[in-house]
C-alpha cells in the first residue's frame, strides 16, 4: 500500500496542461484578447506557450510578433508538427499542422508594463469604482 501512496504522490502532471500556456482559437477571440492574456500570463509566470492548429496558427505567430516587436518577449523556443484529428464528417483521421511557441520576459519587460499602466491612468483608460 506505500509503494501505491509513494507513486501516487510521484506522478509528474503531463505537458497535456500548462498553467501557462494558451491554446489560441481562429475564430473565438480577437486578436488583442490573446496578446493580453500572454502578457498577463508572463507577469504571473514569467514565460507564456501558444499553442494552435492549423489555420489558427497565423494568429499565434502575430501575437508573438506584437509580443517582440514590442520589446515584451523573446522567443525560447519553436516547436511544429502534425497532429492526426477525426474528422466526424469524413470518418477518418485528418492531419492538421501544430504550433507551439515558447515565449519569455525580456529583461525591461516589468518596466514597460510598468509604463503601460502609468499611460493608461494618465489617459483615463482606468475605470475608478467608488464604493
Amino acid at each position: 500500500m506505500e509503494a501505491i501512496t509513494e507513486g501516487v504522490n510521484n506522478i509528474n502532471i503531463s505537458d497535456s496542461y500548462k498553467k501557462n500556456r494558451i491554446q489560441v482559437s481562429n475564430t473565438k477571440k480577437p486578436l488583442f484578447f490573446y496578446v493580453n492574456l500572454a502578457k498577463r500570463y508572463m507577469q504571473q509566470h514569467n514565460e507564456v506557450e501558444l499553442s494552435a492548429l492549423g489555420m489558427a496558427i497565423a494568429t499565434v505567430v502575430t501575437v508573438a510578433e506584437i509580443l517582440k516587436n514590442n520589446g515584451l518577449a523573446v522567443e525560447k523556443k519553436i516547436m511544429t508538427s502534425t497532429v492526426d484529428i477525426k474528422d466526424d464528417s469524413r470518418g477518418r483521421p485528418v492531419q492538421k499542422a501544430k504550433i507551439e511557441i515558447l515565449l519569455g520576459k525580456t529583461a525591461n519587460f516589468d518596466e514597460l508594463m510598468a509604463a503601460a499602466a502609468a499611460e493608461d491612468g494618465e489617459n483615463g483608460d482606468v475605470e475608478e469604482h467608488t464604493a
